[in-house]
């Protein structure tokens, strides 16, 4: 098996397995959707081995896995010809297609806070960004599996070939609307009442509303009656509405404490969330602009980790 691979057969089966099927892939790649499957099969006839599981939705396989991350690897240095070029001349570099992309998973609360400021300087300077988001704690799986070349996550352990930077610790409070808290909660969330109150999570892997609670009142394991809205402003609007307590990051819940659509209710209660960032451990121009860019604006928003 030869070590060279055709970019453009590299970046089809990223394209398949990023737009999940071979016609979004066609349509992205702004070739025919036989040119897709064509190239798909001379890779893998290259490779000796399938590289894409054809199940809903796709999924590449291990081999296939790989090949993407050689991919993306190629879209860094691609990033970085292309930044150089245009300090060079800014004529010189012409980006096409989806090709100098660089993807990173930042967790919904991060996107809805701090970290789209952040990086918004490196996007008006011309690097393409794919953002996908998730909740902190499952952010590195995509790094993990190379989707995503850099995460930020509350995961404090650095994966293999990856380094590790420690960003802050983000603060949450729980709130809910005052017509809420006065006619539901009596004013405030206790140790008696917290179980009869619906509480608005992200989604169903998000366990910061049961975190919260076991530590503001010392215990080991609760249960509570959850509702999902997958989107951070979406929570604050709910509790605003009178859905019920959720667990946001003071931040963006600042305006509503102070105009009044939210109470705090567990105002004794302190509660933050350690953030990490990890990115490929490669020299790459891109991924240490990013680094920066993250590095700075949290250390500007965030609480120090010590």
């Amino acid at each position: 098996m030869t070590s060279t691979f055709d970019p453009d057969a590299l970046e089809c089966l990223a394209a398949i397995v990023e737009e999940g099927g071979f016609e979004r892939a066609a349509q992205r790649l702004a070739v025919t959707q036989s040119a897709v499957s064509q190239r798909l099969r001379a890779l893998e006839a290259q490779v000796g081995t399938v590289l894409v599981v054809r199940s809903r939705p796709l999924r590449p396989t291990l081999a296939g896995q790989l090949l993407i991350k050689h991919a993306k690897m190629m879209r860094l240095l691609r990033a970085d010809l292309e930044h150089d070029l245009r300090e060079l001349d800014p004529t010189l570099a012409q980006r096409s297609r989806d090709e100098g992309r660089v993807s990173i998973a930042i967790n919904a609360d991060s996107i809805a806070t701090w970290a789209l400021e952040a990086l918004t300087p490196l996007v008006r300077e011309g690097v393409l960004l794919e953002i996908i988001h998730d909740d902190q704690d499952f952010t590195h799986e995509w790094l993990r599996e190379g989707q995503v070349m850099g995460c930020v996550t509350s995961l404090a352990q650095p994966l293999r070939g990856c380094r590790l930077e420690p960003l802050g610790r983000m603060p949450y409070v729980a709130v809910a609307s005052p017509s809420f808290a006065r006619q539901v909660l009596g004013g405030q969330l206790t140790p008696h009442n917290f179980h009869r109150v619906p509480f608005v999570a992200f989604n169903r892997k998000d366990d910061l509303q049961r975190d919260f609670v076991c530590q503001a009142f010392g215990l080991a394991q609760v249960r509570l009656q959850q509702c999902f809205v997958p989107s951070s402003e979406g929570q604050v609007r709910a509790a605003q509405a009178g859905w019920g307590v959720t667990v946001v990051p003071r931040p963006l819940a600042a305006a509503g404490l102070a105009n009044g659509t939210l109470v705090d209710v567990a105002p004794h209660a302190r509660y933050t969330v350690a953030l990490h960032w990890h990115c490929w451990n490669l020299a790459s121009d891109a991924l240490t602009r990013i680094s920066t860019a993250l590095r700075t604006a949290a250390h500007t928003h965030l609480e120090p980790l010590a």
